[in-house]
């Protein structure tokens, strides 16, 4: 049965990964994700329902329009695989709980956000009001019974976690902008994108998820410096760190600070 409710849940997040595709082609260009029939994003004719099956689709057309033949960018089908997987994976570990329905929706709203900082160094201000939005309700919901990730009943812990989230990140950007005599040290976006997530996460992982996404970050620019694809004076998107970072912590957050703990006490005299 739960194999069964497995496959159901990835279907669902493949037909919602799909729509995730739209968000992030049309949300840049303001246009409405709704309203708005789906067409080819090359030629803009308007795609028939066969052109929709999530991950079919692409594969059976070679990745390619069926109507222009132009090569259509293999981020459709990621973000559909994307989905997919981290709907199920969310599903083995949360199971039918409000867990589970909170956190599939902050990473629907992640994914969206990582791909458009990634191309378009943006994080729309739509996509951080749809979670706080969602972390508010979650807030409330916190009152009458504890969010498991939370670890502890105390009312105040998502709202400390916005509080960390965003202090620390304006901190950064605050210091940075004043010593280096540059807006461009951290993006406003990635301050705002904190706060929904410290409302998700609580305080703990929301420490957990900056520590990671600053390492993950660190680590990348250095790469990046080392192979001269970048200077220490290059703009790099750091929404996408915040995301994975957030993610790693939402799924195995609570795992590595066991293991953290269990290290330091072994290799404490």
């Amino acid at each position: 049965m739960e194999v069964t409710y497995g496959v159901l849940v990835f279907i669902v997040g493949l037909a919602i990964g799909s729509y995730l595709n739209v968000c992030i082609f049309r949300i840049p260009k303001e246009d409405s994700t709704v309203f708005q029939p789906s067409r080819c994003p090359i030629c803009n004719t308007r795609l028939k329902p066969v052109d929709l099956i999530p991950l079919l689709s692409y594969l059976l057309a070679r990745g390619k329009c069926r109507y222009c033949r132009q090569k259509i960018s293999p981020r459709y089908f990621l973000v559909e695989l994307l989905a997919g997987i981290l709907s199920v994976v969310l599903y083995f570990q949360w199971g039918w709980t409000i867990d589970l329905a909170a956190f599939l929706f902050l990473s629907y709203v992640l994914i969206v956000v990582l791909f458009i900082d990634a191309e378009h160094m943006i994080i729309p201000d739509e996509l951080v009001i749809a979670g706080l939005c969602a972390g508010g309700v979650l807030l409330i919901y916190n009152l009458f019974r504890p969010f498991q990730i939370y670890a502890d009943r105390n009312w105040w812990n998502p709202l400390l976690g916005l509080v960390i989230g965003s202090g620390f990140l304006l901190a950064v950007l605050l210091i940075g902008t004043a010593l280096y005599k540059s807006d461009e040290v951290m993006g406003l976006g990635d301050v705002k994108l904190m706060a929904p997530i410290g409302l998700f996460l609580g305080w703990r992982m929301t420490l957990l998820a900056l520590f990671i996404s600053v390492v993950l970050g660190g680590l990348f620019s250095l790469v990046l410096i080392l192979i001269g694809r970048a200077t220490r004076k290059s703009v790099i998107p750091f929404g996408p760190f915040i995301v994975l970072g957030t993610l790693i912590s939402i799924l195995w957050g609570w795992k590595i600070v066991h293991w953290y703990l269990e290290i330091g006490h072994i290799m404490l005299p």
